[in-house]
């Protein structure tokens, strides 16, 4: 088995489909996010990840540069279109080969694999056959698991069974933005659900074939009240319980909050199944939520409103540095004893950087927002949270979903017309805060 390094791990995070381009290569199939950025509209720029930042022949550079800035540990997603290019059935052999390159390259170079298994990229077919609203998916995950960690169960270092599933229910399946383009509103908990229970026989096909840990990342933010008044709190509630404690409390028995899901898609066992014991939790903090009791303009028992006072990222996200100590003080709070150490498993900024005419490329705001957040996770270990790492968003600038090219977050400039590679000021300051703090 591979080993966690010992002390606080610091690490880079990525996922497949926007960094590896290469969409018809080795035997893949389609993703719900090929079929969705085919669509005009859908996205941005106009652009696919068809070709990305090309990290499917590109991984060695990639790990030469992580090997540089000195990170322990690497978060990637494998594509299940790779591995199963109709989302079931045998895997396909060249899908498996390649990640077992990537790991065995990774461990190579003293870094630790970190392996997400489902970061959005749904196989077509699968979709066709009803996506996340029915159990079949939540199945086919446990199935897909099982091949993946029946070949690397003995190198990852740390498994990871789903990327923010609130964030793909509410993009995917309730508002749209974001692939597989549903519009569906209250009728999206289905896909809550369900990924919750893919996750729990995920996680016991992976215990099957590895004794690695195993975590599930969620994406948290906290819920600030826009006032102090009855309603505002309410609103405040609601959106927390959405958020936040739906796609947590099942992981610690505690089934779904009052009131916040639809109880006719669960079935007898299914808690039981999603409540499978992890050994970490991933955390994915970007910003909190400012909400208020609605004006009537929306269907939903609430309303977010811009977080104000706080300087802002180009995609208009507050950077409020202390809400991830807050967060995270709050999950130690709510969930006590039955909390596993906490990995941040995603933080991050985006701006506009660009390369100059001295080939540099400085970004001395995403060095603020690192430092800063950094920071925060040393004061919520100061009170006792159990943080065992931090995981940049991201090495690369890559395909930010429905945003396309249009937003950086990465250590490293990406030159998306060549694939070239400039590491950025932000890169050479991490680099020296592992090296004195690692």
């Amino acid at each position: 088995m591979a080993e966690l390094p010992g002390g606080f791990l610091w690490g880079v995070s990525t996922s497949a489909y926007q960094i590896e381009g290469a969409v018809d290569a080795g035997g893949r199939g389609p993703s719900i996010w090929d079929t969705f950025s085919a669509q005009p509209g859908r996205i941005a720029d106009g652009t696919t990840g068809a070709v990305a930042t090309d990290s499917y022949h590109r991984y060695a550079d990639d790990i030469a540069l992580m090997a540089e800035l000195g990170v322990g540990a690497y978060r990637f997603s494998v594509a299940w279109p790779r591995v199963q290019p109709d989302g079931s059935g045998p895997a396909n052999p060249e899908g498996l080969d390649h990640y077992e390159r990537l790991v065995d390259a990774l461990l190579d170079a003293g870094i630790a694999p970190v392996a997400t298994l489902y970061h959005w990229d749904l196989p077509q077919a699968l979709q066709d056959r009803g996506g996340w609203l029915v159990r079949e998916t939540a199945h086919r995950l446990g199935d897909y698991a099982a091949l993946v960690a029946g070949r690397l169960g003995d190198r990852v270092a740390l498994w990871i069974t789903l990327n923010e599933p609130f964030v793909h229910m509410s993009l995917g399946y309730a508002l749209g933005t974001h692939a597989p383009g549903e519009q569906l509103l209250f009728g999206a908990f289905g896909a809550a659900h369900h990924q919750l229970l893919g996750h729990g026989l995920a996680v016991a096909a992976i215990r099957d074939h590895s004794a690695s840990p195993v975590a599930i990342t969620n994406n948290y933010a906290p819920a600030w009240p826009a006032s102090d008044s009855p309603a505002d709190l309410a609103a405040a509630t609601a959106y927390d319980a959405l958020h936040n404690r739906v796609f947590t409390d099942p992981l610690f028995g505690l089934g779904y909050p009052e009131g916040a899901a639809d109880l006719s898609v669960v079935r007898e066992g299914d808690l039981d199944v999603i409540a499978a014991p992890i050994d970490a939790l991933g955390v994915n903090y970007y910003n909190p939520a400012r909400v208020r009791a609605p004006d009537g303009g929306t269907p939903l028992p609430f309303d977010l409103v811009p977080v104000e006072g706080y300087p802002t990222t180009a995609f208009g996200w507050p950077v409020v540095p202390d809400g991830l100590r807050e967060l995270l003080v709050l999950l130690q709070g709510r969930y006590g004893a039955a909390l596993p150490p906490i990995y941040v498993t995603e933080s991050g900024c985006a701006y506009d950087d660009v390369v100059g005419p001295d080939g540099r490329c400085d970004d001395p705001r995403r060095i603020a927002y690192l430092d800063a957040h950094i920071a925060a996770v040393h004061a919520a270990k100061a009170e006792r949270v159990d943080v065992r790492g931090y995981f940049v968003w991201s090495l690369l600038d890559n395909w930010e979903w429905a945003e396309g090219f249009t937003k950086r977050f990465g250590l490293v400039h990406v030159d998306f017309a060549t694939q070239a590679r400039t590491p950025k000021s932000s890169f050479a300051w991490l680099r020296e805060r592992i090296r004195d703090h690692g």
